[in-house]
């Protein structure tokens, strides 16, 4: 298999037969060593073997041994924790702590596709700097089975331990299987990643972000790809992989342009971590990663993707250029489908206990606080979700709004007062305290006028979103008071061949209003790519 045939495509964008057709060619064998104890994380360790075991029916190169807790290999492996997983360890130092399921499974999968071909996918600039480490690295990821964001760290983490095995050794943690080493590391938030015992990254980096945080012990947010970067050249680049953006992709490569998405982050946005979305048109209930799925799946007959590149620089002009954290891109036409970001409570420990007990995701921190106690704060759709969310998985949780009533729908109030979820109303958190994790919040309680407190182990926080217009901002596109992006009925923004679509212009924030907008914006750009508005007003 070539080097520039990335394992990501392989395990993530064909279809599952080519898959296993690719494990059964795989030149090299690999042993999988399980560790185990009876009635410790029993139904991880059945949840590991039944995984392995599918996989071993369609990779006649991969072995599995298991061994009890109490046998001497495991005191040769250091082996002490009921499941551990070392992966081909006579090459490799790799070792999962707990079971690869659930969005989990994606990541082992790659990791047998990388080791059995001993090809890691990087690209040129992340192998560069993986070879300027000059020290050793002990990493260790900490994950979770619902979260769709783990595994494109996770599978950093592998391919720098495969790239460099002499120096580079990898944990992988599980924080639902190994809850005590999350509180040990005050890992409260999912990914996190540590080299030596230091915080390096928290939550999911493009490739060569995260080798250069490797190499520099501290998290970098900018890479600057070197004149070399390989080019791409298309008709239309689109940023952003959440709704607005696949469907653009679609009904543009539909059009005859050739199109390609770049998403920094998990494909589908904020839907991805939304744990029910109700009444999309063709479901009554759907999971949000499982929309997500069928939506890339869609979006992947027709445009490219390129998932984990985050976009450094936009240059307008003839072509406009698109500089990411791996390549340059030229187009005619840039549509800007980056969405909107979590809204921040803005209040003293926010920032510092983000990760420690402060969240804005339940789908990828809740299972962490099962029996413990937590608030979530907000009082629209996404907190009255999140928090029967949080309730029906176990957390004892309790919603605080800042007005007198809900502004959720009809229907998801109901829900949540038949689920008997306290609601606290007119009272607004104005600190969240605690040392290393969040132990209680001060509240201010508005029709009395008096503060309080709580004793709480986690606070997520669901107040609505803020447009992610960095990008938008940087190139000079012009913005509305409350900071949405401009544009006009057939969504051009002021830069000729800019253009913008979804949650980033503002308006509903729903679904289906963000995929009515890509298709919109994509047929726009078609026709004025035929017919360029900017020169006919030259003309006139």
């Amino acid at each position: 298999m070539p080097e520039h045939e990335s394992m990501n495509s392989i395990s993530g964008q064909v279809e599952q037969a080519q898959v296993f057709e690719v494990f059964k060619k795989m030149p090299h064998e690999i042993t999988l060593l399980l560790f185990t104890s009876p009635g410790k994380n029993d139904a991880f360790c059945e949840g590991a073997r039944q995984l392995i075991r599918s996989i071993r029916e369609v990779a006649p190169k991969v072995s599995l041994r298991e061994y009890d807790l109490g046998h001497k290999m495991a005191h040769e492996r250091n082996a002490d924790f009921s499941p551990t997983l070392l992966l081909d360890p006579e090459r490799y130092n790799i070792r999962w702590m707990g079971a690869p399921i659930g969005e989990e499974g994606r990541t082992f999968v790659e990791a047998l596709l990388i080791m059995g071909y001993r090809e890691t996918g990087l690209s040129l600039e992340s192998r560069r700097i993986l070879q300027r480490i000059d020290s050793s690295r002990d990493i260790k990821v900490f994950v979770s089975p619902t979260c769709p964001y783990c595994p494109q760290q996770a599978v950093n983490a592998l391919k720098a331990a495969v790239g460099r095995p002499e120096i580079i050794s990898l944990e992988i943690i599980d924080i639902q299987a190994h809850p005590e080493m999350a509180e040990k590391y005050s890992a409260h938030s999912v990914p996190q990643t540590f080299a030596n015992d230091v915080l390096i990254a928290q939550g999911a980096q493009p490739e060569e972000l995260f080798m250069a945080s490797l190499e520099k012990m501290e998290q970098q947010t900018v890479y600057i790809p070197e004149s070399d970067a390989e080019e791409v050249e298309a008709d239309l680049v689109i940023v952003g992989g959440g709704p607005a953006g696949l469907t653009a992709g679609i009904y543009a490569a539909r059009s005859g342009l050739k199109s390609v998405v770049i998403e920094k982050g998990a494909l589908g946005g904020q839907v991805a971590t939304t744990p029910i979305v109700e009444n999309y048109p063709g479901f009554s209930q759907v999971g949000g990663k499982t929309l997500v799925d069928i939506m890339v799946s869609h979006a992947l007959e027709y445009a490219n993707i390129f998932p984990g590149e985050e976009v450094m620089e936009i240059k307008p002009g003839n072509p406009i250029t698109v500089m990411t954290s791996r390549r340059r891109f030229t187009a005619k036409a840039v549509l800007l489908a980056t969405g909107a970001k979590h809204r921040s409570l803005g209040v003293p420990g926010e920032t510092r206990l983000s990760g420690r007990g402060v969240s804005y995701c339940s789908t990828c921190d809740g299972p962490l606080f099962k029996g413990k106690k937590v608030i979530i704060v907000g009082g629209g759709d996404s907190a009255v979700t999140e928090a029967l969310h949080l309730h029906h998985i176990g957390v004892d949780v309790t919603l605080v709004h800042r007005r007198d009533t809900l502004r959720a729908q009809e229907y998801l109030a109901k829900s949540l007062f038949e689920s008997k979820i306290p609601v606290i109303l007119e009272t607004e958190v104005k600190e969240i305290r605690g040392q290393d994790r969040v132990k209680e919040v001060i509240f201010l309680h508005h029709p009395s006028g008096e503060s309080g407190r709580l004793a709480v182990d986690g606070v997520f926080i669901a107040i609505g979103y803020e447009p992610s217009v960095e990008l938008a901002r940087k190139v000079g596109v012009e913005l509305s008071p409350e900071g949405y992006i401009n544009r006009d009925e057939r969504h051009r923004t002021n830069i000729p061949g800019i253009y913008s679509a979804g949650d980033v212009e503002g308006g509903y924030n729903q679904i289906v209003t963000a995929a009515g907008q890509g298709s919109e914006a994509a047929l726009s750009i078609f026709e004025d790519l035929i017919n360029p508005y900017w020169k006919r007003k030259k003309s006139e």
